[in-house]
């Protein structure tokens, strides 16, 4: 139950960065002043990136503490 803990918290920080580094790079300001449609922009792949950068800081979160541990 511990190392889930580990991951989910490690999981949203690593979404959370993901978000500020897409900010600083343009990417969501970019996309709400597209003059396409919402869904048209490339929304899926901004969420795909969240997620990788989440699923990424989980594991080495949980490589991290299991070195740790022996």
């Amino acid at each position: 139950m511990d190392s889930i803990k580990i991951f989910f918290w490690w999981f949203t920080i690593g979404a959370l960065m993901t978000i500020a580094v897409i900010m600083i790079q343009g990417g969501l300001r970019d996309m709400m002043v597209a003059q396409e449609p919402f869904w048209e922009v490339e929304v899926v792949g901004i969420i795909i990136t969240i997620v990788g950068g989440g699923i990424l800081g989980g594991c080495v979160a949980l490589i991290l503490n299991r070195i740790r541990q022996r």
